[in-house]
């Protein structure tokens, strides 16, 4: 290398003077430089993604959701409560037809001039009562029968046997799950998703399924049916949940086992931390 190019040259070209410069090192040393400035903005850009993830999945995440289970009655039955009827009024009170009666006076020796009254006649004495008054009336027939009176009873129809095979809404001890309410909630509150409704992009409020179900007399569950849909996935993670479930408690109606519905409400509630 001439003497005059030494001071301007590349510590590498005087490093590598005479020597082969494309075998590789000489190539590796001259883009260290740029290769590391590469390396450096990479990791930033890196860095600065991750944080960007982290800050977006923090914002998802504040919104939760909670899961309120009720109980509902499938018919608020309101049946008409029906007076009684009164009874009927009493009869009128009949008074008795008036008898022809006589008055008849103990007869007295007395003279003539004395008498203010005479005697009735022995023949009208037999065709009338004796009284101690006169009074006019129908002939005595002597004793006769009392009239019948129509009954006013009314004939009631034989009571029917209960159908004990149709479906039941209302009966006297309804379904149950096995160990009670509490045990019921328990169970949905830990098979339930209650995430179901963020994860398919709910905003905050509350959705509620109403699911109906048949509890056949042995307990086993059938005929799961939502009677509603707020979206989000709310219908088929209630129906999922309650059609995987153990057998419960028959209902009973006058001592025995009946085919009963149930209804049942289940509440997502999703809200904002």
């Amino acid at each position: 290398m001439d003497v005059n190019k030494i001071l301007s040259a590349d510590i590498l070209d005087i490093i590598f003077e005479g020597r082969n410069k494309e075998y590789g090192a000489y190539e590796l040393r001259k883009t260290y430089n740029k290769r590391i400035i590469i390396a450096v903005v990479g990791t930033v850009a890196i860095c600065l993604l991750l944080l960007l993830g982290s800050l977006v999945a923090n914002t998802v995440s504040k919104s939760k959701t909670n899961v309120i289970v009720a109980d509902v009655s499938l018919e608020n039955v309101k049946q008409d409560e029906k007076k009684p009827e009164p009874p009927p009024p009493p009869p009128p009170k009949q008074e008795p037809p008036k008898v022809e009666i006589t008055k008849f006076t103990p007869p007295k020796i007395v003279k003539d001039e004395e008498v203010k009254e005479p005697p009735p006649e022995v023949e009208k004495l037999e065709e009338t009562k004796i009284g101690t008054v006169n009074q006019e009336g129908a002939k005595d027939e002597g004793i006769t029968a009392p009239p019948v009176e129509s009954g006013t009873g009314k004939v009631e129809a034989p009571k029917q046997e209960e159908d004990y095979d149709k479906i039941f809404n209302v009966v006297q001890i309804p379904a149950e799950f096995p160990g009670g309410l509490p045990a019921w909630q328990k169970y949905l509150l830990r098979n339930l998703n209650s995430d179901i409704p963020v994860q398919n992009g709910a905003p905050p409020g509350k959705y509620t399924v109403f699911v109906t179900f048949i509890v056949a007399k042995d307990g086993k569950i059938s005929d799961v049916q939502a009677e509603n849909d707020p979206g989000y996935g709310t219908k088929a993670e209630a129906i999922r949940v309650i059609q995987k479930g153990p057998d419960w408690k028959a209902a009973v109606q006058n001592g025995r086992n009946v085919i009963y519905r149930h209804k049942q409400g289940i509440t997502f509630v999703v809200s904002e931390e």
